[in-house]
């Protein structure tokens, strides 16, 4: 058995039972709805259906990440049972918690000095970053040491590529990312905006392509083009989404375009990320080149 915890935010958009089938630790992100806090959790407390269907009907809905205190109180119960820790976050490009798990790691390594407590930016989101969290699993169950695990993942978090597209601007417009012409004319057309994880972390907007049947084929070209094995990629591919009907469409046509790949899960985007991205959106995440800056 492994001496340290490999751990991550809620907000690598797994379900419960992957977290136990891999033995991955997890802090809570939160949800506020309407004044009611609730952790991020993958639709045990609040599904997407309800929260999209209160957010429609003009309730409040904002997310926050984990403080300084909770993450102090999450790391050390792992350090009073005589364990290092290994905490992935969530991008710094899309939120501060990495500042506030730092901080707690330092206060705590004071008065834990013999444990290691590594902090690491994922640089990702969504089930992207969950795909990164599966990898350092595989290499923590192959025996490698939390040390040889940190430098592998600071050495390869760019080379996870992550492309989301939405097929519908409703939040987009409602949220403020977008003015209220422009997504109302972008709804009509059928314009999907196509988006990436970039080098720093960030989620920026790279096309707009009209109809969903071609922004799922230029989703096949760019995993061709971001990979150095084109169309025989065989690595693994994850789906994270908000709109099942098109990210069981997407999955089959990847599978189609990469025989190689026998199995694409999907799963649902959390509460952090649905209340900025709404429905209609889908993830797509998969191992190729390094992220460069544009």
């Amino acid at each position: 058995m492994s001496d340290f915890v490999l751990s991550c935010c809620s907000t690598v958009d797994v379900n419960s039972e992957w977290f136990t089938k891999r033995n991955i630790e997890r802090v809570f992100f939160h949800l506020s709805v309407d004044g009611v806090e609730l952790d991020d959790n993958i639709g045990v407390t609040i599904t997407q259906e309800e929260l999209f269907k209160k957010m429609l009907n003009g309730a409040e809905a904002h997310s926050s990440q984990v403080n300084v205190t909770e993450y102090t109180e999450y790391f050390e119960k792992f350090l009073k049972e005589g364990k290092d820790i290994l905490h992935v976050t969530l991008s710094s490009g899309i939120s501060g918690t990495i500042n506030s798990a730092n901080i707690a790691a330092d206060e705590l390594s004071d008065k834990y000095p013999d444990r290691k407590i590594y902090i690491i930016d994922s640089l990702g989101a969504s089930s992207g970053y969950g795909l990164f969290m599966d990898k350092l699993a595989d290499l923590r169950d192959e025996g490698k040491t939390i040390d040889e695990i940190k430098d592998f993942a600071l050495e390869n978090r760019l080379k996870l590529q992550s492309w989301f597209y939405s097929n519908d601007l409703t939040f987009f417009i409602k949220g403020g990312r977008i003015s209220k012409t422009s997504g109302t004319i972008g709804n009509l057309l059928n314009i999907c905006p196509f988006m990436e994880v970039a080098y720093d972390g960030s989620l920026q907007v790279r096309e707009k392509i009209r109809t969903k049947k071609k922004v799922i084929k230029r989703v096949i070209s760019k995993i061709i083009e971001a990979n150095p094995n084109g169309e025989n990629y065989s690595d693994k591919i994850w789906i994270s989404t908000s709109d099942m009907k098109s990210a069981i469409e997407t999955r089959d046509a990847l599978l189609e375009a990469f025989p190689a790949v026998k199995e694409i899960p999907i799963n649902l985007i959390g509460g952090t990320i649905s209340v900025h991205t709404g429905p209609g959106t889908v993830a797509v995440f998969f191992w190729g080149n390094e992220r460069i800056k544009q």
